[in-house]
């Protein structure tokens, strides 16, 4: 409870019958200047002001913002609650048990480890799409995830007794920030303090960078690393400067044929070029009253991809209706209605607010969009795909002089143009999978399949192998789901179907999705066309696309094809969909089951027909492509708000399943030691109360040297696990069957597989390893292992075994935007248990770098245009870094002397390479858990 009201803000808001309590923010001078994003932080201040953590100077500061300046001023903001998905969420739960167990080592009480802000963990990263386009495919995913988590479920059951304040939504319920918009945020949060009831704009932090999604509720919050969000729940606030906020000033109307998915892709790409890394963004203007609230939501979601921490929509009608729409009681959405109007975060489309820069996009100019192959950034203009893709895909097609066709049965090649072949099956696929017109360079062996059925096609290059619509970003937007439905309902009225090398997967974000395709009778139509419901999680968005046909995958990898994917995600990273598939793209859900009927990205879809109808004649996509007003119609006619209601009324319980595993009991967790998924990290192993002193680091060695956009997939895959990787060999050695393996982000709770996994994606390229391959790129988790003679090729994990036997410290040495992506907390755990001291680069994403502090790795970056490469360093040297005993003073040093020595492996006549590298320890908050060795130690010696 504050103990402190410098500003006399406390006040009584009256609705209805019911008093709350509040924080006026017109009690501090400058507050109706601040954007909607910095009332809701101003008001957070005032509610929390202590005279330590929370000043009346903080407060002033932030009343006073000055819009041009860059953030210098630190405050300390207090999230209401925090949200989870299992993923980021398990080792949450791990550590805060493993920190109960230390606290009772240090003499303390464990139960005092509970979150102090209430969390929320939604199930929703584990299931994965192995069985698809079947009735059963739902029912048997979800057995199997069962199979595959019960260690982990049963651990989360156990929290959700354990701890107060700490609820979990079971598998097989939605996507967590669908589940968050739809149903757990308040937008204006009550809750009793002290005794009193009070009134507060719900603000939240997550363990998954979509977080942002609530932005368009008018939710402040924002996805954090799951060693931040351990914090919050332990009623640490979050440390930020006062950020710059970009105003997006939002004109005219969405034209006919356009989606919010093309709309978010113009955004994403705008705002990437525009540079908001670190910054809010915030939306006004006349057209923000005509974006719907699932639009919003859209837009909120892919902040991330823009690199914004935030991108808030303000609250007005719109937001009010959706509160109702979904469910929330009257007095719940009075409630946000008074306060927001009484706080002045109502949205007022006549005044414009002032803000650090200024962007405008008018809606009646976006065109039809997808992104790709491999960043969300990367947009491409739906009637530019074909000639693009042709472009993009001579970098990732093995080039072959001839143009033969593989047939895989018989082993034997012939020419595309056989005429010995079968008439009217393969070759009229290949017409429409085969890259005729990219050229030799284009060309990889095609390959003549045979189906299950006994049936044939040709897979070559370009193929969709993968069409999933999946992901709360859309699968949250019923425009663009009913868009989808109605638009298959029209190709099978034309008698279309979905090409037979494509996986067709739909996982919507919650069960209300089911019901209004049911009661819009849409459900028939999608599974006509193989879009049968696999599961309700994130599924082929983080990874979990499960298996290509199994031909299919037989074949890409005997040609080395460069087959693609198509989803309605927000991620489409290399190696991230699926190890078969080289290229993906992001699309609208209606423009997936499009790529679906063409089975290619070689395919215009203004010049080339999908198919033919039953009457002989070509059926182009704006044949079927549905009718934007015939859209809205079905939305008033198909959702309901008792539909909200049913599904969510008993959200926590779960099915069958869940009620009746297996639970441990009691305050401290019971370890098994034969346990592959749950482990007791050791983080806090031979902690004492006393401080270690920081030390500077000398003689260390460049464990990877890597280029730009290296994201935290690269750092800590998500996906599969390799039979041949160290994980792999792990699991082997502890009695794990292959096909038991499930991936690295559901084994996030142990601590052994996910050393192993750091920096083992099957993509990333560290150019240490090209000196010892004349000079090739070399993909995977592969390093130079210094510590033996001739410093040969080897796994990352085994040399970090190696150097951390012999005490050799060591460094990373990366590009620009290191640590992009998903907000991975093991991204820096593995980093620090590999005995990494120091990440050198030329930039870091904002989550990233703070959770490096987390683990005790100090970022550092490069001079100002400075890389490895201009300063002719290659990773051979030996590196030492003086300059970070200041902090033992209390002192951040602004530049650190890194100096980097030749060794014996490094080129003749190389030189001693000297510069200062930037101190990226940015708040003397993050210097605390600098010089405690972590954030959970710092948050355990203050609790103890």
């Amino acid at each position: 409870m504050s103990t402190v009201d410098s500003f006399g803000a406390k006040s009584t808001l009256t609705v209805g019958s019911t008093d709350y309590e509040i924080f006026r923010i017109d009690a501090v001078d400058g507050y109706e200047k601040l954007p909607f994003s910095l009332k809701v932080l101003l008001e957070n201040l005032l509610r929390t002001e202590d005279g330590a953590n929370v000043t009346k100077a903080q407060i002033e500061a932030l009343g006073s913002w000055d819009p041009a300046a860059e953030p210098d001023t630190e405050i300390q903001f207090t999230p209401a609650r925090v949200v989870m998905q299992d993923f980021t969420g398990v080792p949450c739960i791990v550590d805060l048990a493993t920190m109960r167990e230390a606290v009772a080592a240090l003499g303390g009480d464990p139960t005092r480890i509970n979150p102090l802000s209430p969390a929320e963990m939604v199930i929703d990263h584990s299931v994965i799409a192995d069985l698809f386009g079947s009735e059963n495919a739902l029912e048997r995913n979800v057995e199997i995830e069962y199979e595959r988590n019960g260690e982990r479920y049963q651990f989360l059951r156990w929290g959700q007794t354990a701890f107060d304040d700490f609820k979990v939504v079971p598998p097989g319920t939605g996507i967590v920030h669908q589940v968050n918009i739809e149903h757990l945020a308040k937008v204006i949060y009550d809750r009793e303090v002290g005794g009193v009831l009070r009134a507060y704009p719900d603000t939240c932090v997550g363990t998954d960078s979509h977080t942002t999604m609530v932005n368009g509720l008018g939710v402040l919050g924002w996805g954090v690393g799951g060693i931040e969000a351990e914090a919050a729940m332990l009623g640490q606030p979050v440390s930020m400067l006062i950020p710059r906020v970009v105003g997006f000033k939002l004109t005219g109307q969405i034209p006919a044929g356009v989606t919010a998915t093309d709309v978010v892709l113009t955004i994403t790409e705008m705002l990437r070029k525009h540079g908001v890394v670190g910054k809010f963004v915030e939306f006004y203007g006349a057209g923000v009253a005509s974006v719907p609230l699932a639009n919003r939501a859209t837009i909120g979601n892919m902040s991330p991809e823009f690199g914004s921490t935030a991108a808030m929509f303000p609250i007005d009608d719109v937001t009010l209706d959706y509160l109702r729409l979904t469910g929330r009681e009257e007095q719940a959405v009075a409630l946000v209605e008074a306060y927001a109007k009484q706080q002045s975060l109502w949205h007022d489309a006549d005044r414009e607010p002032t803000f650090s820069e200024y962007m405008e996009l008018d809606l009646s100019t976006v065109v039809p969009s997808i992104a790709g192959p491999k960043r969300p950034q990367d947009r491409i203009l739906l009637s530019e795909a074909k000639s693009q893709f042709e472009s993009d895909i001579l970098n990732y097609a093995t080039p072959l002089t001839s143009d033969e066709i593989v047939d895989l049965e018989s082993k034997h090649s012939f020419p595309a143009s056989d005429p010995g072949s079968s008439p009217g099956d393969e070759h009229e696929d290949t017409r429409e999978v085969h890259i005729s017109s990219g050229g030799p360079a284009a060309a990889s062996k095609p390959v003549k399949v045979t189906a299950a059925d006994g049936s044939t096609y040709i897979i070559d290059n370009g193929a969709v192998t993968i069409a999933a619509i999946t992901s709360c970003t859309n699968t949250s937007n019923p425009s663009v789901m009913l868009a989808a439905g109605l638009l298959a309902r029209n190709a099978v009225k034309k008698g279309l179907k979905a090409k037979p090398w494509v996986k067709t997967t739909l996982a919507p974000g919650s069960k209300v999705v089911t019901d209004y395709y049911e009661k819009a009778g849409l459900t028939q139509d999608l599974e006509a066309l193989g879009f049968y419901t696999v599961g309700y999680g994130c599924t082929t968005c983080i990874g979990n696309s499960g298996p290509l046909i199994e031909e299919v995958s037989a074949a890409i990898n005997h040609s080395d094809l460069a087959v693609t994917a198509v989803l309605s995600g927000n991620r489409n990273f290399e190696g991230r969909i699926n190890p078969d598939v080289k290229m993906n793209y992001l699309a609208s859900p209606p423009l997936v089951i499009a790529y679906s009927l063409a089975g290619s990205m070689h395919f215009d879809f203004e010049t080339d027909p999908l198919g033919k109808d039953r009457e002989g004649n070509d059926v182009f996509l704006r044949d079927i492509w549905p009718d934007a007003a015939e859209v809205q119609a079905t939305i008033d006619s198909s959702i309901s708000k008792e539909m909200f209601t049913h599904q969510y009324a008993s959200v926590f319980e779960g099915d069958e399943r869940w009620k009746t595993l297996p639970t441990p009991t009691g305050a401290v967790f019971e370890w098994d030691e034969n346990s592959t998924y749950v482990r007791k990290p050791p983080y806090f192993d031979g902690m004492t109360m006393e401080l270690t002193p920081v030390t500077d680091i000398a003689g260390a060695r460049v464990l990877a040297t890597l280029g730009d956009s290296v994201t935290t997939d690269h750092i800590s895959p998500a996906g599969n696990i390799k039979s041949d990787s160290p994980a792999g060999r792990y699991l082997d050695e502890h009695g794990v069957d292959r096909k038991d393996y499930n991936s690295y982000g559901s084994r996030r709770g142990n601590h052994e597989v996910m050393i192993r996994g750091t920096f083992a994606n099957i993509r990333l390229r560290n150019q240490i390893v090209r000196s010892v391959n004349a000079g090739a790129e070399v993909e995977g988790g592969f390093t130079r292992d210094f510590t033996q003679e001739g410093g040969p090729q080897s796994f990352i994990y085994d040399a970090s075994q190696n150097y951390q036997e012999q005490g050799i410290p060591l460094v990373i040495f990366g590009g620009k935007e290191y640590g992009s992506g998903s907000s991975r907390d093991w991204a820096a755990k593995g980093t620090s248990l590999l005995g990494v001291k120091a990440v050198i680069t030329e930039s870091f994403e904002r989550i990233h770098r703070s959770n490096l502090i987390g683990m005790g790795v100090v970022p550092l970056q490069f001079p100002d245009g400075q890389s490895w490469d201009t300063l002719g360093l290659d990773g051979t040297e030996i590196v030492s870094i003086t300059g970070l005993e200041q902090l033992n003073e209390g002192v951040t040093p602004r530049t650190v002397r890194v100096s980097a020595a030749p060794s014996e492996f490094s080129a003749p006549g190389k030189g001693i390479v000297e510069f200062d590298a930037l101190v990226r320890i940015d708040t003397p908050g993050e210097a605390d858990y600098y010089r405690n060795g972590g954030i959970l130690q710092y948050v355990l010696r203050s609790l103890v």
